[in-house]
């Protein structure tokens, strides 16, 4: 038998470069939708695959005229619109590596996250008059090429310098692009129509990018908003969208969340931060258990973590288990294996994982000698295998010689009725070290709930210890439109 005969041989996978998977939709359904922007007026464009193909061209020879070329950095930092997938693909035309910057940032922030990411061309806000006027331009075909790396995603920058990943895949489309998410538990009808309600600098908004690319429509907000959201979803029958707890504890909240059709979703899922179980309950009730999905991985690509709401109910707060071939560990600080059920560190190993590096001088995650690698969260591991999520080692608060977990006592915090959103950090205190200190939002900004009343509801659900020391009503939790928020701001702010 030969190789090519032999079902053991991997078969060679043809691939194209991004740019030509782009050219190649466009002529296959050229006025078929690829895009709806949809604006926070309440207006709404549409973007047809031979629109995208064309302006993607003329950015490219735009970007090429301020000196771009392969395996260039482009800061995007333009918001959500048109104007940011065009320039991220015609960075990909050129053969240069996109990087979406946070376009909300105070200047001084910016300017150190533009110096790690050292961009031959920043495209801010400023450029979308230059970005727009290319629209009258002459399109003249583009050689093919191949980013050396698909993209980079800059860190949140809460702790710390600024670092950004850079995935070291080349933009390559191999004929059939990411699956979706559910496929491993449900057969998922393409092309979905994707709603993305995060910004496009936040791995969640980013990562819908690849399922344009396989022929999805993508129906992106320009800022999230819970009303506009249900009304995207019933006016273009929504299939999928992915959202951090905050935004769908929003869109839960929504008055007459009862009445929309939502009949058109297929699977939603939540990822990026520990969940309270009401909510879980609040949103099975009104999507159901089999289209509610939770995962849990970092920008790095280490590997995924997944479960659905119906394995949820029977391991309730864990965060799945490994998906797609991720194998999970939880190991001691000497990189031993703690028991079930003992909170250690969270190491994965993922077949396709690894493939990225850091600019700004920061080190690759920790890795063990056959392969697992960490991002500093904390875990355990039940009988079953499945994972739970404590906090990240760095957010730990030690107090009165205790460790507490930020993430546990939000999680049990999020289910008071009178709590809209809730951030726990460690102040410093002369008698318990560190205090753990409580910033809630109330639901009624006119009737909060006091201070005894918040700590007796914590602890009615955590050991005494656990529970906020102090307790600050603030009118909006400081969040990112990707919903984070930066812990050590918070601290600093209070004196640390």
């Amino acid at each position: 038998m030969s190789d090519i005969d032999d079902p053991a041989t991997p078969v060679p996978v043809e691939t194209i470069s991004y740019g030509a998977r782009v050219a190649e939709l466009a002529a296959e359904r050229p006025e078929a939708t690829a895009l709806v922007f949809a604006a926070v007026d309440g207006s709404v464009q549409l973007v047809s695959w031979s629109d995208l193909h064309r302006r993607s061209d003329q950015i490219a020879r735009a970007l090429l005229s301020r000196g771009v070329s392969l395996g260039d950095r482009i800061a995007v930092r333009l918001g959500n619109s048109p104007e940011l997938i065009y320039s991220v693909i015609a960075a990909w035309k050129l053969g240069a590596v996109p990087v979406p910057v946070r376009w909300d940032l105070p200047d001084w922030e910016c300017e150190r996250v533009l110096e790690v990411v050292d961009a031959k061309v920043d495209l801010s806000r400023d450029d979308l008059p230059w970005l727009r006027a290319t629209s009258d331009d002459e399109v003249i075909p583009l050689p093919d090429v191949v980013s050396p790396q698909t993209h980079g995603i800059c860190s949140s920058g809460s702790t710390g310098t600024p670092k950004v990943i850079v995935i070291d895949k080349p933009a390559e489309w191999d004929g059939v692009g990411p699956e979706p998410f559910p496929s491993g538990w449900i057969d998922v009808a393409r092309p979905q129509i994707v709603l993305v309600p995060a910004p496009l600098y936040h791995t969640n908004g980013f990562a819908t990018l690849p399922l344009l690319l396989a022929g999805d429509q993508l129906v992106v907000l320009e800022k999230f908003d819970a009303v506009h959201i249900l009304d995207l979803i019933e006016e273009h029958r929504v299939t999928t969208f992915t959202a951090t707890p905050t935004m769908l504890q929003r869109i839960a909240d929504v008055a007459d969340i009862e009445q929309r059709d939502l009949s058109s979703l297929v699977w939603v899922l939540q990822g990026a931060a520990a969940i309270a179980p009401s909510l879980v309950q609040r949103l099975i009730d009104i999507l159901g258990r089999e289209r509610l999905y939770f995962a849990y991985g970092m920008t790095e690509g280490l590997g995924l973590a997944a479960l659905r709401a119906d394995e949820w109910l029977s391991h309730p707060g864990s965060v799945g288990r490994g998906y797609r071939d991720t194998e999970i560990r939880i190991l001691d600080a000497e990189h031993h294996d703690v028991a079930t059920g003992e909170i250690g560190e969270i190491f994965l190993r993922w077949p396709a994982g690894g493939l990225y590096h850091y600019l700004g001088g920061a080190t690759r995650l920790a890795v063990t000698d056959d392969g697992f690698a960490s991002a500093g969260d904390l875990g355990s591991l039940d009988e079953d295998g499945f994972l739970f999520i404590a906090d990240r080692r760095s957010d730990m608060i030690i107090t009165g010689g205790a460790n507490v977990f930020p993430a546990e006592v939000e999680t049990a915090l999020g289910d008071h009725p009178e709590i809209a959103d809730v951030v726990v950090i460690g102040l410093a205190d002369p008698e318990w070290g560190r205090r753990v200190h409580a910033i809630i939002e109330p639901r009624d900004p006119a009737s909060p709930p006091s201070e005894a009343d918040v700590i007796t509801f914590a602890k009615s659900r955590l050991a005494s210890y656990k529970a906020p020391k102090t307790v600050e009503v603030i009118d909006r939790i400081p969040r990112s439109e990707a919903t984070k928020v930066s812990r050590s701001a918070l601290v600093a702010a209070r004196g640390g």
